[in-house]
């Protein structure tokens, strides 16, 4: 029995815990240098280590220079923002640590786990993930062990076996003594539940998506270019000293910044998150929740409140309701009690009913449908009225006046007779209904998923008016309408994977709540896992979300964070795709029009420096709330991109070709045209961060401050001739007024298409 067996003092505890340590393993110190060359081994570190080489042979050296610089500035800068979001991570970590029951002085008791030590006494339940290796005291365990032997089957455990950490319970309970922790623990490793991967999950496809549009285009360019330089009667000298402006246009192609600003972005919003009760254990989380268009809620705990009450109870006896009770008390799990264990005691509690010697007591198991107790000459039953009305077969008969439909049953046999049935109802939450309605208008199709029976969870989806019809999950099949359908009753925990995954096969996003051991696999299997508050550790970890307020409305609050990083990413996308098309079309049409390319090298690298910190800090930038789910169509982003780029083209050129009119040097175009590409650059930024007209919104203080420094510096050097030719202040005044109206004609023409995009 469980008496047979105490835990630690709190001052022994103490003891031990200052002179053991806390139970948890440091992980690694984040290394520097080793994530710096990690970001030296990629696509964009390989095409700019090409054109190094390149540069070099052709003995451009301070043109190599500036590349070195571009190529180190970009592992640099992702080696630091992969800091910042595993700072972000840790930072938020010790809140999703496991709780442990522990006893001390006597007393049962809630602890982080981090604070256990050897020799506490635990108690276990189905769904903890162990913190520590334990030895089993009492009760028949299985543990998945997998997280250590990388074997899925469940492995049995008696008493005086060990069970180690990192392992989940997920059949039993019992009681277990610690007797490693830490370090001194098999597992070795911290028991948390942070995924320290701060990799977006769409980041290398859409990369790739980017760099082979903007290749594309660089190759049609180049063959137009070399193609036209035979045609004027090039050699194959000058083709070669063409090489580097060619492979600087290759460069600038390169989304140098985007892993940055992709992190940058996650984390701002994780940081957000955390301080609105919401915490992110997977980055990837925050940017799928802009594309959900599907979500799967549990109905309790999540639409309803996660307390349930009696509301009625009947006595089929001829005992009076306190005796009655009194053995209904016995056969309550007191110790692990779950969500209807604690509906009882409070019912008993208010009731002021005093439980009756319990002789010998079973917990209620899946397998059995109820708990057991002996209590003198009586055996006392509780649980499921399906499986208990097996056992009594007059229950059916008893019971035909009992309205089932109302609510959860807990029936009550006393020596194999029924003796009662409680009815329990959970309470809708207060937020439930408004929140709901906000989904809807965001497009998100929401189904309540229960395992009550079709009249209890209808009556629950009307009380939230939920629109559409509820079905058994008996009733669904490949032609059922997903448009239609308010909730699926009678669902089983192991349903619940099944329907995610059909959905996601069907084309949706998911998105899934849930709390239970059960609810694990969906989770990690949905787009977007979410844990509620109230969650089992083993569902804390494998969702993306965990919840620290229970209700719908943080769900919201996720949402918020992945449109806007939607939106800033969607800026970057248009604006990398438009300024390097702009740059390439430009010199390349400029080269077959006046027989030069009318541009500095040295001007051309800067400008892709520059450009690169500006959309480095769009992930900072503000950003608008879409009340649609979004997807990442970068066929449509091209074809807006491409349409800017040209339009800035056309301004572009009709510069140059103003310039060569006056007969402007060669030099001084270069160095104008420098200035021009990096305010069209700017006001680029400016006009697709919006969807409104640029001059009616201003951006993050980031990312004006930035922009305005480089405009500065961009005048200093223009005006002082540093690494180009210089030019004069009217040439400077000409460029500005030439720049700020082609912004406002093209944000005109583009306001249209930027309410769609």
């Amino acid at each position: 029995m469980a008496k047979e067996f105490h835990g630690l003092s709190q001052a022994e505890a103490d003891r031990l815990l200052k002179e053991n340590g806390r139970n948890e393993v440091p992980e690694p110190e984040y290394n520097f240098w080793k994530a710096f060359f990690g970001k030296l081994w990629n696509l964009s570190a390989w095409i700019l280590e090409a054109a190094l080489i390149l540069e070099c042979i052709l003995g451009k050296w301070i043109q190599s220079l500036f590349v070195l610089l571009m190529l180190l500035f970009a592992a640099y800068n992702g080696a630091t923002q992969k800091k910042k979001s595993r700072k972000v991570l840790d930072s938020i970590s010790h809140e999703l640590t496991p709780k442990v029951h522990v006893e001390r002085d006597g007393k049962w008791i809630t602890l982080d786990s981090k604070e256990l030590v050897v020799g506490d006494l635990i108690s276990l339940s189905r769904g903890d993930v162990l913190a520590a290796d334990v030895k089993i005291l009492e009760g028949s365990m299985s543990f998945d062990e997998s997280s250590i032997t990388g074997e899925s089957k469940a492995q049995k455990k008696q008493v005086d076996g060990t069970a180690y950490a990192g392992t989940t319970l997920v059949e039993g309970h019992g009681l277990a003594r610690v007797v490693a922790t830490g370090k001194d623990s098999r597992s070795g490793k911290t028991i948390n539940l942070i995924n320290n991967s701060a990799a977006p999950g769409h980041l290398q496809q859409l990369l790739t998506k980017i760099i082979y549009y903007l290749c594309l285009l660089d190759g049609i360019l180049t063959l137009i270019i070399i193609v036209a330089s035979f045609f004027k009667g090039g050699d194959l000298k000058n083709l070669i000293n063409m090489l580097p402006f060619l492979a600087m246009m290759f460069i600038a192609s390169i989304p140098v910044a985007m892993p940055s600003t992709f992190a940058l972005s996650n984390s701002f919003e994780a940081t957000r998150l955390s301080k609105n009760g919401v915490l992110t254990s997977d980055l990837t989380g925050i940017q799928d929740a802009a594309n959900l268009n599907l979500l799967l809620l549990d109905k309790t705990g999540t639409i309803t409140e996660n307390k349930t009450a009696v509301n009625t109870w009947t006595n089929f006896t001829n005992l009076k309701d306190e005796e009655l009770l009194a053995l209904v008390s016995t056969a309550v799990d007191r110790r692990n009690s779950g969500i209807i264990d604690q509906a009882l005691i409070d019912y008993l509690d208010s009731k002021q009913i005093k439980s009756k010697p319990v002789d010998n007591f079973t917990p209620f198991t899946s397998d059995t449908g109820y708990s057991m107790a002996v209590s003198g000459n009586d055996n006392v039953k509780l649980g499921s009225f399906k499986q208990l009305s097996l056992i009594d077969p007059n229950a059916e008969t008893v019971t035909k006046k009992i309205d089932f439909a109302a609510g959860r049953s807990v029936a009550v046999l006393v020596n194999d007779q029924l003796a009662g049935v409680f009815i329990l109802k959970d309470k809708i939450r207060p937020d439930s209904k408004e929140a709901l309605q906000e989904l809807h208008n965001r497009g998100i199709k929401t189904i309540m998923l229960t395992g009550d029976n079709q009249r209890t969870a209808a009556a629950v989806a009307k009380e939230v008016a939920l629109k559409g019809q509820v079905i058994s999950i008996k009733d669904f099949n490949e032609q059922t309408k997903v448009s239609e359908i308010a909730g699926i009753a009678d669902v089983l925990p192991e349903d619940k994977l099944k329907m995610v995954k059909y959905f996601q096969k069907a084309g949706y996003i998911v998105g899934m709540t849930g709390d239970g051991v059960n609810d694990a696999p969906a989770l990690k299997q949905a787009e977007v896992g979410i844990a509620m508050s109230n969650a089992a550790d083993v569902a804390k970890r494998s969702g993306k979300m965990v919840l620290l307020d229970d209700g719908l409305t943080p769900i919201i609050k996720i949402l918020d964070a992945g449109h806007r990083v939607y939106q800033r990413m969607t800026t970057w996308s248009l604006t990398k795709l438009a300024r390097t098309a702009e740059l390439t079309m430009l010199l390349t049409f400029g080269y077959l029009a006046y027989n030069y390319i009318p541009m500095a090298l040295n001007a051309m690298v800067i400008y892709t420096i520059m450009n690169n910190m500006v959309t480095m800090m769009i992930g900072t930038d503000r950003a608008e709330i879409t009340t649609k789910p979004e997807n990442w169509n970068m066929g449509k982003l091209a074809k807006i991109s491409f349409s800017l780029a040209f339009l800035w083209m056309l301004v572009g050129i009709g510069f140059v070709a103003y310039l060569n009119h006056i007969n402007t040097p060669h030099g001084q175009v270069g160095t104008m045209v420098y200035v021009f590409l990096v305010l069209s650059a700017m006001f680029l930024v400016l006009i697709t961060r919006t969807r409104k007209f640029f001059w009616m919104d201003y951006p993050s203080k980031l990312v004006g401050g930035v922009q305005i420094a480089d405009v500065i510096i961009t005048f200093v050097l223009a005006l002082a001739g540093i690494a180009m030719t210089q030019i004069s202040f009217d040439q400077l005044g000409m460029t500005i007024l030439v720049a700020l109206l082609g912004a406002v004609v093209i944000d005109i023409i583009y306001h249209p298409f930027a309410q769609n995009r």
